[in-house]
């Protein structure tokens, strides 16, 4: 196989596995907004919560592996929603703590593993060697599409719905 051939194959088996994630991703997107009436991104921050209620944002950022202020974002519209509550720290009133509302339970409870956990375990799954390749081997990508300008934000999590309010059927 020569070396244009073997690129072309590499090529488009990097997309095909990119292409299968973006998928899995996207109709898990379609299936949350219309089946729970949330994004994605708000189902798996709920997801999050759920499993460990009573964390910060900044622990929700780290569990999610996100932004801080892209998982602030979504946190903020579940909050104007109904779905999650803002509590003020009893040991230090600087502090907020971030828990679901029963409406937020009820919700989350609908969907119970969401694609982008499984994600997140296929890759913590790799090895530390096979982790940090796929890490620098995507920066680069990205890089060399100039798709870094901006933090990165949560999967299929439309900016635009800040202005629309959250549904839950």
């Amino acid at each position: 196989m020569g070396s244009n051939t073997s690129r072309a194959v590499d090529t488009q088996t990097a997309l095909d596995a990119i292409r299968r994630i973006v998928q899995a991703l996207r109709e898990s997107s379609r299936w949350s907004e219309r089946h729970v009436g949330l994004s994605a991104a708000q189902l798996f921050v709920l997801r999050t919560l759920a499993d460990a209620p009573g964390i910060s944002i900044n622990d929700l950022a780290t569990r999610t592996h996100t932004h801080q202020s892209s998982v602030s974002t979504v946190v903020t519209r579940l909050v104007e929603g109904g779905l999650v509550r803002r509590l003020r720290s009893g040991e230090d009133a600087r502090s907020v703590t971030l828990s679901l509302s029963a409406r937020g339970q009820r919700a989350a409870t609908r969907a119970a593993d969401v694609p982008q956990h499984r994600l997140i375990r296929a890759i913590e799954g790799l090895t530390a060697t096979r982790r940090r390749q796929l890490a620098t081997a995507l920066v680069e990508v990205a890089t060399r599409m100039q798709a870094t300008a901006h933090p990165p934000a949560m999967f299929f999590e439309d900016r635009s719905r800040a202005r629309r309010g959250t549904r839950v059927a």
